[in-house]
């Protein structure tokens, strides 16, 4: 009776192997390894346990698996194959302790057991025991060279233990091995990440993707390389990729707009956002930047569209209905702006720079009273709030009230100590006032509360620029305040304005050039660019330039006196 049972299992399960027998024989080794003796023992009692666990496996019972494979190995306690059988149900209900044991007996009763050995290799790695893990996954790949996975586990612990050469050496053998492995092709990319050398890592998840197009974890490593190198056309173009592999990857998406964002690439961000938004992705934060990037693209109509949807589900989004007013205010409607931003509640994130937009639209509205009304009823109810005094201040300056401005302030430096900020709108002020000692002092005294402000750098720079003294001393501010804000047209303008100025026109030019590029155009710094074209004896480029210029602003006389100078000398050449 007996054995007609084992021979039905036999027929259920497939063929077994024996279980006494010590030898690796090949293994499955996916996820979830399925193991099999190599030689047939017909009656075992061992097999005829090992056979009713598999069938609670099966079942999803594996703590009755594995007391019956518990019995199996009482019956034949030198089989190594239990023991890897019982370590991989130990693995499968998380406990690597008893699993690890169990793979230490199978080795100890056959040495060349390349699962056993592997399984030790992955556990021992998995409880960031690398230094262990690593020999006994070496052994592993000296068992069955053919097989990718224990190479894998060896490179990964390699790096995990800095020995990035070994790593190297290792993920090399393997795609000699096997030229087809994409995973040893992306570990090799990994590890050269790992190692600073994104530009070779590149290259291994270029080789990874061309054997299976459809990786998107190699795709999305080598973008993150590329950004990291700067390379941010080849990003978008390796994110495009991936995204025609899986349009459905909301996190790629999600990073591609962040990156056309970083870059200032909005028009290139809209498509995605809307796509995300028609299929209901990310709710009212992609309304959100949706209606901030048609803000930037000055579409303000489509703008406030979006705002108006975030606004009609959520009111109290006050931070929304900031943006709304920005763009009606933007929009010149000067009256719907005020109304969005009065709606804004004291308390609340925006609500000191509501106030300040509220006084300043008033003095766009020809109403510079109220606005003056409008910021001292907020400072009485505030009057520890710096940045309203600061509005104040800002709102007596563009009036042309600068005494009112400048005792504001005074009162200030009395009440908020040394502000960095206090000190900058102090200097703006002097500056319109035609008292330049007052505003350089005003200036360097931001510099020296906050030396990494840029703003407050360039200031000083260019006015010494425009003085024509301490040309060496503006040069540094500049230099500095080029490397804090490298894309900033108008601090570059200022850079090679001083060198301008130094009579350096060689490098004043490219500069420019650059400037005149990142500033959209500026008129100023058109002038500029055309100055040094002229000093450098290009007269046809400086020519061209005062042309644009005089087309932009037709009354400028300076100008035509330029232009007219700049032709005859060039007819004199």
């Amino acid at each position: 009776m007996k054995t007609r049972m084992v021979a039905a299992l036999l027929l259920t399960l497939t063929v077994l192997p024996g279980c006494t027998a010590n030898g690796a024989g090949r293994q499955n080794l996916a996820t979830e390894p399925s193991f099999r003796p190599t030689v047939a023992i017909a009656e075992s009692r061992a097999l005829y346990i090992y056979s009713l666990s598999r069938l609670r496996i099966i079942e999803g019972d594996m703590e009755g698996a594995l007391t019956l494979l518990n019995g199996a190995i009482e019956a034949d306690p030198n089989s190594a194959f239990l023991h890897v059988a019982a370590a991989e149900i130990y693995l499968k209900t998380n406990r690597l302790d008893d699993a690890l044991k169990a793979c230490e007996n199978a080795i100890r009763l056959d040495p060349n057991q390349r699962q056993a050995q592997l399984m030790s290799g992955m556990i021992l790695a998995s409880l960031k025991r690398d230094k262990e893990a690593i020999p006994h996954l070496k052994k592993a790949v000296e068992l069955d060279p053919a097989k990718e996975d224990a190479y894998l586990h060896l490179g990964v612990s390699y790096v995990k233990t800095f020995d990035y050469e070994e790593a190297v050496s290792i993920l090399k053998s393997l795609v000699k091995v096997n030229p087809d492995s994409y995973l040893g092709y992306y570990y090799l990319g990994k590890t050269y990440d790992q190692m600073k050398l994104p530009r070779e890592a590149i290259g291994y998840y270029r080789k990874a993707v061309d054997l299976k197009p459809d990786f998107e974890q190699a795709l999305i490593d080598r973008g993150i390389a590329q950004e990291g190198l700067g390379l941010f056309d080849d990003a978008v173009a390796t994110y495009k990729e991936l995204l025609e592999v899986n349009p459905a990857n909301v996190t790629v998406v999600h990073h591609l707009v962040q990156l056309f964002l970083q870059q200032q690439r909005f028009a290139e961000a809209l498509p995605y956002l809307q796509n995300l938004k028609a299929k209901g992705v990310g709710g009212l934060e992609t309304l959100r930047k949706i209606g901030l990037i048609h803000l930037e693209l000055e579409q303000y109509d489509d703008a406030i569209t979006e705002f108006q949807e975030i606004l009609a589900k959520e009111p109290a989004a006050h931070q929304v209905r900031f943006y709304l007013g920005s763009a009606y205010e933007d929009k010149e409607e000067f009256d719907r702006a005020i109304e969005e931003f009065s709606k804004i509640p004291p308390g609340t994130l925006n609500y000191f720079e509501a106030v300040g937009h509220i006084a300043f639209l008033y003095k766009d509205k020809g109403m510079p009273d109220k606005g003056v009304a409008v910021l001292r009823d907020a400072i009485a109810a505030n009057p520890k709030q710096l940045d309203l005094h600061l509005y104040l201040a800002g709102l007596y300056e563009s009036t042309g009230k600068f005494a009112e401005g400048l005792a504001l302030l005074k009162g200030g430096e009395e009440q908020f100590g040394a502000d960095p900020r206090l000190y900058f709108r102090l200097g703006t002020i002097y500056d319109k006032m035609g008292d330049k000692e007052q505003s350089i002092a005003a200036m360097k005294r931001v510099i020296v509360l906050s030396p990494d402000d840029a703003q407050a750098l360039n200031y000083l720079g260019y006015t010494y620029a425009e003085l024509g003294t301490n040309l060496d001393e503006a040069l540094q501010y500049l230099k500095k305040a080029v490397q804090l804000r490298p894309s900033d047209g108008f601090i570059l303008d200022s850079l090679g304005w001083v060198y301008f100025k130094m009579k350096r026109f060689d490098e004043a030019v490219p500069l420019l050039e650059r400037a005149l590029k990142l500033a959209d155009g500026d008129v100023t710094v058109m002038e500029h660019l055309a100055d040094a074209h002229a000093a450098r004896h290009e007269y046809r480029k400086a020519l061209e330039l005062y042309k644009k210029i005089l087309a932009a602003e037709p009354e400028r006389k300076d100008i035509l006196e330029k232009k007219r100078k700049v032709k005859a000398e060039s007819l004199e050449r």
